[in-house]
């Protein structure tokens, strides 16, 4: 079914300890986009400048990527440049310039406008609403992300927005400002009376945890002896996840919790090399295997 994301689309310098890049096509709808590509149609929006060539529009060529709503503007295209510590747990913000994002406004092109699944990646919440209220019908899911820039400087414009979406999906931290609360389990009570119906919370490296009404599930986060870098990950999550509902059409509970699954598989991948390396060259038959992994690691007998 249809899949629409809208967010950046950004260049970024990315050092690790593995090495650098200076100039990585990236943004959380391009990461998403990729991942979610995988399992079904994806419908994109964003802004990039006229810096942004057909060479770095390539990375979405070749898939289930549709990029009519990516919009062309003068100027340079949004760059974050960022550095990791040695445990890559850790990272320092180097640079990060707007540019072309900063007038973003989010136009859906007709055939975007009945999109069954959406997400919204980290944008100013208004403009995420503004979004749901193009789309001509309720979708069956719609998720969102955000952080803590604008859960602590929009705080209400957030919440207004979280009455509308069904999935929130965000980090440990931003979990606890939202909510006020330590407990994540008790946060999630309190982030269910805002709106969404299900909490997710990334949690990095200690994987991710899913909430809802019918209780709680976990996935690890896939064990590897080498991850390069771990930018675009918590996207990357985000599209597998999506991208698989959609893939179904379902929301329930054994759909969820393989989206939870083949999430944490394409955020596995995106970390092992720089930027999107990987999901260049990544093939279903290793989305799959991974996947099979995955149950292997959780599975045992009582």
């Amino acid at each position: 079914m249809s899949l629409l994301v809208v967010g950046s689309v950004a260049f970024d310098a990315i050092e690790s300890p593995y090495g650098k890049v200076d100039r990585a096509v990236g943004g959380a709808a391009t990461y998403f986009a990729v991942a979610a590509s995988f399992f079904t149609p994806v419908n994109l929006v964003g802004i990039v400048g006229d810096d942004f060539t057909s060479k770095d529009v390539a990375i979405f060529k070749g898939r289930s990527i549709d990029i009519e709503g990516l919009e062309h503007a003068e100027g340079k295209t949004f760059f974050w440049a960022g550095k990791y510590s040695q445990n890559l747990n850790e990272r320092v913000t180097l640079a990060t310039e707007l540019n072309v994002f900063a007038g973003f406004k989010p136009k859906l092109p007709d055939k975007y406008k009945k999109s069954q699944f959406v997400f919204l990646a980290n944008i100013a919440p208004e403009l995420q609403r503004d979004v749901l209220h193009q789309v001509k019908v309720r979708p069956k899911v719609a998720a969102l992300d955000t952080m803590n820039y604008w859960i602590s400087g929009s705080n209400g414009e957030l919440r207004e927005t979280l009455k509308h979406v069904d999935i929130l999906m965000i980090n440990d931290s931003e979990t606890r400002e939202l909510s006020n609360e330590h407990n994540l389990l008790r946060a999630a009570k309190h982030i269910f009376k805002m709106g969404p119906s299900t909490l997710i919370v990334k949690r990095g490296e200690y994987g991710a945890m899913m909430v809802d009404k019918r209780g709680v599930f976990c996935v690890p986060a896939f064990p590897l002896e080498e991850p390069h870098d771990p930018t675009g990950a918590g996207d990357s999550f985000a599209g597998g996840f999506m991208g698989y509902l959609a893939s179904v059409g379902k929301k329930n509970d054994l759909a969820l919790r393989r989206a939870m699954v083949y999430g944490s598989v394409l955020g596995s991948f995106t970390v092992e090399k720089f930027g999107l390396d990987r999901l260049r060259s990544l093939k279903h038959k290793e989305i799959h295997a991974r996947a099979r992994h995955f149950a292997k690691l959780t599975q045992f007998k009582l």
